[in-house]
């Protein structure tokens, strides 16, 4: 599938119109359900496929975020052979009342990865969290950027944004 194709197969599937509040509590016209590409085991692997050449050279363990970001960080697992970890937004009060599941991060080059970015905040939050574990965070990658700030927002405390896709890219693929 070539990334035309993708972003095509992504709009289609995804993208809603109407009136929606985002998490940044922004409303929006246009919504990406990333659910519904997530959910889709073939479209999934594909986006894995394609995310894969994307991650920096140096990564250690990839983190996906709750919830979206699991999903996404499993495919990509799969299609780079690194390890995982699913980082929670709040350490369980039971069991191994761990922030970050899976995979170590003490000490170790980590990649965020979240399915869509906003203005940035859950992956700021998240990063935080991870670099408090230990972890060394420079970087994020998702697959889609709204491209409403979020970049900007990340860049300030010092993570690069990495995307697939931008929305811009998904409104060209339908043009």
């Amino acid at each position: 599938m070539t990334y035309s194709d993708l972003a095509r197969r992504i709009h289609a599937v995804s993208h809603l119109t109407g009136q929606f509040t985002l998490r940044s509590g922004r409303t929006a016209s246009e919504y990406f359900d990333k659910y519904r590409f997530e959910a889709d085991p073939v479209l999934l692997d594909e986006i894995a496929r394609q995310l894969a050449p994307l991650v920096p050279s140096t990564t250690e363990v990839l983190a996906g975020l709750e919830m979206g970001g699991i999903p996404v960080v499993t495919a990509l697992g799969r299609h780079t052979g690194l390890p995982c970890a699913f980082v929670r937004k709040q350490a369980k009060p039971y069991g191994t009342c761990r922030l970050a599941e899976g995979a170590e991060v003490a000490g170790r080059r980590v990649l965020v990865v979240e399915d869509v970015v906003t203005s940035g905040g859950q992956i700021v939050l998240s990063t935080a969290d991870l670099r408090g574990l230990g972890a060394v965070v420079d970087r994020a990658l998702c697959v889609i950027d709204r491209q409403q700030g979020g970049a900007e927002a990340l860049a300030a405390q010092g993570i690069g944004l990495l995307s697939l896709l931008t929305a811009d890219d998904l409104r060209a693929a339908m043009a």
